[in-house]
């Protein structure tokens, strides 16, 4: 025991030169003090710390003590952490959309916030996410293996920096895009356990959200099965394409006529189809930087009761840009000056030079079933971005055990949607589905997201 408390020590000392953080009591936009504990910061991970991870860390309202810690990755990939804090759901914060008007958006709090049950960190990263930053040009050359690894790199800094969490069971969570890269970070968490690593980690399972666990080219072999069970496309149809096809809808022969007039038929049905959401209008991207509103979207901060068009939900996005470039927030938040030109929600130019060298997240997930860990994965029925049924299938492709098959979930005695649990030993995986939830589930059924992960954090069934 005096060895891991020294060891700790001499670590902390090691790092926190790179690290810094700080409490935050009151931000613009929100009345009053916080009714939460909010810690922003930086942690420097990659070659001399030229790589500075922005995060914001909210401690469970229940029993920070005891409570899972939670490190969630937002996917993209480079979304900030701030999207998943406000727009999905899983943050104690969200935009009063009712009453924000021009450059002045307000806060208010969300009342199915995970942190009701959990400590949460939500990290900006890869770098150039958020507020994020590299001190030098090579520090934002990323890649899924390095964004993994500087991820990991980060979460060991952290604790030590917060030891009095290295108690607490530890989870990882990700959704979109971060089903490539939760289980490298869980992967690599499991090898420095196992390897003596410093500090060593209470991992007890991870969360994965309609994952894309591989390219996302393998999904849209899923548009054709997914559009006729919504009936987008109809059973003639779908029976045609099917046949023509041979069930192959992504790497079509292209001498086979039959199979691309059918495709083409199912592209006319879908094309208006929000993807993320079959059940919500399809819109034009609406999240520009403060410096690039149009006329039209300068309407969009009008109340939303004035707007003169159909509410669209990629309108609230507006307002994170608005409110993380205002200098009065970033000094709130603490930002270091200079450290970026723009904030954004997601950076495309990040997405853009993004190096995708992991094409499967597969083989990470079937090595993790050795380990024996708690897994959840979540899937909006409405996402035909991620369709569940994608989901299912490489589930099903483990080969694990049904512990107890296909059955409905409630909330307030309605279905809150279906689950299926698995095991392997010690190893557990529930898959459940959100009736009515899009590709990011909380964001649309926020009440039943949060009564599904506080029963399942406690072990209870869904």
């Amino acid at each position: 025991m005096f060895l891991q408390v020294l060891l700790l020590f001499l670590l902390f000392h090691i790092y926190v030169a790179a690290s810094s953080w700080s409490i935050i009591n009151s931000l613009p936009g929100f009345p009053g003090d916080l009714p939460f504990k909010l810690e922003t910061g930086y942690v420097g991970v990659g070659d001399d710390d030229d790589v500075q991870l922005f995060y914001y860390f909210i401690e469970s309202e229940r029993s920070p003590e005891n409570d899972p810690l939670v490190l969630w990755l937002t996917g993209g990939p480079a979304c900030s952490g701030f999207h998943t804090l406000v727009y999905v759901n899983i943050g104690p914060l969200s935009f009063d959309y009712a009453h924000s008007i021009g450059n002045k958006p307000k806060l208010k709090l969300n009342p199915y916030s995970w942190t009701k049950v959990a400590n949460i960190i939500f990290i900006d990263a890869p770098v150039g996410t958020g507020f994020s930053y590299a001190t030098t040009w090579k520090g934002y050359n990323i890649s899924d293996t390095s964004h993994a690894a500087q991820t990991y790199q980060f979460l060991r800094k952290w604790l030590v920096d917060h030891p009095k969490f290295l108690n607490n069971p530890l989870y990882i969570g990700g959704a979109s895009y971060s089903g490539i890269v939760v289980p490298v970070v869980v992967q690599e968490i499991a090898d420095g356990n196992e390897k003596g690593v410093a500090p060593a980690m209470n991992l007890k399972g991870y969360v994965l959200g309609n994952p894309a666990i591989h390219s996302a080219h393998r999904y849209r072999n899923y548009v054709v099965p997914f559009s006729h069970l919504k009936a987008l496309i109809s059973d003639e149809l779908y029976q045609s394409t099917k046949t023509n096809c041979k069930g192959e809808y992504i790497d079509v022969d292209p001498d086979n006529d039959s199979c691309l007039e059918d495709l083409d038929l199912v592209k006319e049905c879908v094309k208006d189809i929000n993807d993320v959401n079959i059940l919500e209008p399809k819109c034009i991207d609406s999240s520009p930087t403060p410096n690039h509103l149009s006329n039209d979207s300068v309407k969009l901060l009008l109340p939303f009761s004035q707007l003169p068009r159909q509410w669209c939900r990629k309108d609230n996005y507006i307002f994170s840009d608005i409110w993380a470039n205002d200098k009065a927030v970033q000094n709130a938040l603490h930002i270091r000056e200079g450290s970026i030109e723009e904030w954004a929600r997601c950076n495309t130019s990040v997405q853009t030079s993004f190096i995708h060298d992991i094409a499967s997240s597969l083989i990470y997930l079937e090595n993790l079933i050795k380990q024996g860990y708690r897994v959840l994965v979540y899937s909006g029925d409405q996402d035909m971005n991620v369709p569940y049924m994608a989901t299912t299938a490489w589930i099903e492709s483990l080969n694990l055990t049904v512990a107890s098959h296909w059955k409905p979930w409630l909330v307030n005695g309605q279905v809150a949607g279906y689950r299926v649990q698995y095991t392997h030993e010690s190893y557990q995986l529930t898959h459940t589905t959100i009736k009515g939830g899009g590709h990011a589930a909380p964001e649309y059924k926020p009440e039943e997201c949060l009564a599904m992960v506080s029963r399942w954090f406690a072990y209870y069934p869904l």
